[in-house]
């Protein structure tokens, strides 16, 4: 029988995040969201609290709790705002999350202790301009020279990419194999030829970092390749598992601000002599929030919990992922319908909300691409087969 009651210590973290959330980007976000600004240091305080390794085994720098424990922390930072889960889902989902995975022993020591620790930030490489949801048609090119790579290309639409340490980069080291010429990388910032620069004029999450990422002539040690040549298209859908499961976790949060944010108003505004609240196509948009949350954070929960039995969790998470971030940004339409023309200003938080849900339909795999997933998996045409190293379970993972 599943039980997603929150254990003790899940509940003292959300009580925590809560008061986190409250303090340090509420107050906040408004002048951020105007100013198109990324406040880091909530980052670091993050780190401080252990947090930015939430779910990573303590003998490689994490807190050691559960990927459930991974969700709880991206749906109160989402609450607050998208920008700063985005931070956490690149560090931990996409990033660290995948070196636990995939890494060596030398690589978890050297790259993933110190981001655990959150000393060091990682990011993820995937995406470029010709690139997208066709992630088999990377032109970043990898060529082997010696007992190194020299890596050339453009990466785009990359979280974090003006403040990480670290990317995992993904290039293609045979190009007439496809998918299966693909191979992971993980460069530094600091390597000769790695240059980033923002992406400016974005519709929503004006709070967050997004840029380029571009290689030109980057040579990249053979003990930083992660996995083996050809591996690297298949580690890629294996972090876009991890972090799938993150922006779905933060879609919640999203949801739960609208509803949040709708119900205050609707108490609030009289129209016609009587609270909006009283007003019937009023309650069928809150309770369609309302039925959006519950939902999203059921599906992400069993998504996690087959995550700690260390499950293959594609559909899963995939099909998390997709209801979730719908629900988002419908929350998000209707809580502007429920404001009226002060939805439409920044007066109210809820036109953010509506701006940073666009992006949660569009990244980790569009709407699109989820839905083909959910139907190819009802119709037996897609069948996982299990990943040569999966996650391990959440009690295995400091044996």
């Amino acid at each position: 029988m599943l039980d997603f009651s929150l254990s003790h210590e899940q509940t003292q973290l959300q009580s925590m995040m809560k008061k986190f959330t409250e303090t340090e980007i509420l107050p906040f976000i408004r002048t951020w969201d105007e100013d198109h600004h990324f406040e880091m240091p909530v980052v670091h305080k993050l780190a401080k609290l252990g947090l930015m390794g939430v779910c990573i085994p303590e003998k490689y720098g994490g807190a050691g709790m559960d990927y459930n424990s991974l969700a709880i922390v991206c749906e109160e930072l989402e609450f607050g705002d998208t920008a700063y889960r985005t931070a956490v889902s690149v560090h931990i989902g996409l990033n660290s999350m995948t070196l636990l995975q995939w890494g060596s022993e030398e690589q978890k020591q050297k790259y993933l202790f110190p981001q655990a620790q959150g000393k060091k930030l990682g990011a993820f490489g995937l995406t470029e301009p010709d690139a997208g949801s066709d992630a088999g048609s990377l032109r970043t090119r990898a060529v082997r020279d010696g007992d190194s790579y020299i890596l050339n290309g453009t990466k785009l639409w990359i979280s974090m990419a003006s403040f990480a340490d670290h990317f995992l980069i993904f290039a293609n080291v045979d190009p007439t194999k496809g998918h299966r010429g693909i191979t992971a990388f993980i460069v530094e910032r600091t390597f000769p030829g790695v240059t980033t620069r923002p992406i400016r004029g974005k519709l929503g999450i004006h709070g967050g970092d997004t840029g380029e990422i571009i290689l030109e002539d980057v040579r990249v040690p053979l003990a930083n390749r992660l996995g083996e040549d050809g591996e690297g298209f298949k580690i890629a859908m294996s972090a876009l598992d991890n972090g799938r499961f993150t922006v779905a976790a933060g879609a919640t949060g999203l949801i739960r601000a609208s509803l949040f944010a709708s119900v205050r108003y609707a108490h609030e505004r009289k129209t016609f002599g009587v609270p909006i609240a009283q007003h019937q196509l009023v309650k069928q948009m809150i309770a369609k929030m309302e039925a959006g949350y519950q939902t999203s954070q059921l599906l992400v929960y069993r998504a996690g919990y087959l995550k700690n039995k260390g499950v293959r969790n594609t559909r899963e998470t995939s099909l998390a992922k997709w209801i979730a971030c719908d629900a988002a940004f419908a929350s998000a339409n209707d809580a502007i319908e429920i404001h009226g023309a002060s939805g439409y200003s920044n007066e109210y938080p809820v036109e953010r909300f509506l701006r940073n849900a666009k992006a949660l339909v569009i990244y980790e795999g569009t709407r699109e691409i989820h839905t083909l997933m959910q139907a190819d998996y009802a119709l037996a045409f897609r069948e996982d087969q299990p990943l040569n190293r999966m996650l391990p379970a959440w009690h295995e993972r400091d044996e």
